[in-house]
């Protein structure tokens, strides 16, 4: 399968919000999106084919050398061929040169995301409980940790 990883644009807009509608149960709207380009601590890339039809995104926030992944989604028509995995590790590089740490919020009943993060490093770090809704369900919070941070007194 031939596609492409590029920075989100306005003209994804509408497939990443449909997209958001089929992957989660508490979607992103449009304009929610929309105001997220906008946000100069985050970064949103998208996996694209040859037609410019949307296969996955993933966005990242940035605070000091803190990063946190929001959302990871690929389509379901093209799981489990990489594109989860690749868009991750475009994250992974950025994290290695610019982070000290990369974490996230995964559903526990979500065994492939869990597997995947667990594959790249992500260690379990702790759980906030009733995090989701529709169903109701805790967040297993997990981190890769790239180096470690200084402790200020």
């Amino acid at each position: 399968m031939n596609y492409q990883l590029c920075p989100m644009d306005r003209s994804h807009l509408s497939q990443i919000a449909a997209l958001e509608k089929r992957c989660f149960s508490s979607p992103w709207s449009e304009a929610l999106l929309s105001q997220a380009l906008d946000n100069e601590n985050a970064s949103y890339i998208v996996a694209q084919s040859e037609d410019g039809t949307v296969l996955g995104y993933a966005g990242m926030q940035v605070i000091l050398d803190e990063g946190y992944v929001d959302n990871i989604a690929v389509h379901p028509d093209y799981r489990r061929q990489g594109v989860a995995e690749a868009l991750l590790g475009v994250f992974e590089r950025f994290g290695a040169v610019h982070l000290a740490f990369l974490t996230l919020e995964v559903r526990p009943s979500n065994t492939a995301a869990v597997s995947l993060y667990e594959k790249h490093g992500f260690e379990l770090v702790g759980r906030r409980k009733n995090y989701y809704t529709n169903p109701r369900e805790d967040a297993l919070l997990m981190t890769r940790t790239f180096r470690e941070t200084a402790v200020y007194d």
